[in-house]
């Protein structure tokens, strides 16, 4: 027979318990609780053990266990399994003394009350934890995500991490508090700058749902050079794909550019290093090149967004379809290669003028490999540089360094003897 059962309760106390299980507690011999779970049970005479510290509230649980007690009831919120106390007894009490009850969790609730499915949410605890998975769910633009918060990562300090991010994607705000009790409420919002002076309960779920953000650019106030990530119209399912601002400022600078230029740039994405290169010179022709269709697609959308008429949409597969541009080019960023990294550089050697200039942005050790294997082998000159870059970030309070992804930009030229 169970001697411990481990029963989820919501904030609608002995009243959202059923039959069975309002009779279990009734024969319980030892309650085991907050003050908030054992308050819905006033009058029951059982022992009562306040769960404050739970390595001490398990201790003494162990210790009524060795006394042969049966009948322990121990009280939790929602399901004890998620994100829950009963990963710890599993981890200390023997399993076959262990029965789950469990409640509705305040994530069902939260998803039920805003109308959203959450078969395929994110659930992410900040309670007591660090902002790291959350930061990098938010990077990675996943469509749902559900934030269990606490007295330090509250709502507002979520609202002020998403802010600092300056993510491609917008995300709708949900605070979902006292879900089940009397006093329940639901606030949204698309503005984070209202959620800095309220006041939430301390029982609450952030909510968080993707929108796609396009909003009208003011032109006239964009930067020359270093184009902000978010200004760009981006993949739905890969919002953060693209060559960040950061290192798309360093790889415009080793592009050495001139005006009246002809350009490629490989694997362009959204077009970002295209059209921040079409902005800073107008008599330059750009050769966007891509070879999926939602990339190719993305690149018109924003060569219309930013007004640039010097931007050239390539749809295909490097290399075979450089070799369908006609002459010659002056400068190559070759920010994807679709794993044909060794092919796409035979072809643009023979497609680049004597004084011209080739980048790549490289994020793995392979292909920077065979990149500096072609390279060394056909003589060319190159150099290095190891991008590793952060950017600060809230964590309630204060705040810390989030780094982006380390990228190795390779500038390369003809052999001197050639040039």
């Amino acid at each position: 027979m169970t001697k411990i059962h481990v029963m989820g309760i919501g904030l609608d106390g002995a009243a959202g318990l059923g039959e069975k299980l309002r009779q279990i507690v009734e024969n319980a011999t030892l309650l085991v609780g907050s003050d908030r779970h054992l308050s819905y049970f006033p009058s029951h005479p059982a022992k009562r053990l306040l769960l404050r510290d739970f390595t001490e509230a398990i201790a003494e649980i162990r210790h009524e266990l060795a006394l042969g007690t049966e009948g322990i009831v121990v009280l939790v919120s929602g399901d004890p399994l998620f994100f829950g106390l009963g990963r710890l007894l599993l981890a200390e009490l023997p399993p076959e003394e262990l029965t789950f009850h469990p409640h509705l969790s305040s994530i069902q609730l939260a998803f039920n009350r805003i109308k959203v499915p959450w078969q395929d949410a994110r659930v992410i605890s900040a309670h007591g934890r660090s902002v790291d998975e959350l930061i990098q769910a938010l990077q990675q633009g996943v469509e749902k995500i559900a934030v269990l918060t606490d007295g330090k990562n509250t709502p507002s300090a979520i609202a002020r991490l998403l802010e600092s991010l300056n993510l491609p994607s917008q995300y709708q705000f949900w605070v979902c508090e006292n879900l089940g009790g009397d006093d329940e409420r639901i606030v949204e919002t698309r503005n984070f700058a209202s959620l800095q002076h309220q006041d939430f309960a301390h029982l609450n779920v952030v909510v968080l749902l993707r929108q796609q953000r396009n909003p009208q650019l003011d032109l006239e106030k964009l930067p020359l050079f270093g184009i902000p990530d978010d200004c760009f119209v981006s993949f739905s399912d890969r919002p953060g794909l693209m060559t960040k601002r950061e290192v798309r400022t360093l790889v415009l600078a080793e592009l050495a550019l001139r005006p009246g230029q002809i350009i490629w740039d490989i694997g362009a994405g959204t077009g970002s290093v295209s059209i921040e290169i079409a902005r800073l010179f107008p008599t330059a022709k750009v050769y966007a090149i891509e070879k999926t269709a939602a990339g190719s697609s993305l690149i018109s959308r924003n060569c219309e967004r930013f007004q640039v008429r010097n931007v050239i949409s390539v749809h295909g597969s490097a290399p075979e379809v450089l070799e369908t541009l006609e002459g010659k080019c002056d400068r190559i960023f070759i920010g994807g290669s679709g794993g044909n990294l060794t092919g796409i550089l035979d072809t643009c050697a023979s497609k680049l003028n004597p004084d011209g200039v080739i980048v790549l942005a490289l994020a793995t050790l392979e292909h920077l490999n065979t990149a500096l294997a072609w390279f060394t082998s056909h003589a060319w000159e190159y150099q290095l540089l190891q991008v590793q870059l952060s950017r600060s970030v809230p964590i309630g309070q204060l705040t810390r360094f989030a780094p982006l992804n380390p990228v190795t930009i390779v500038s390369a030229t003809y052999p001197a003897s050639e040039v």
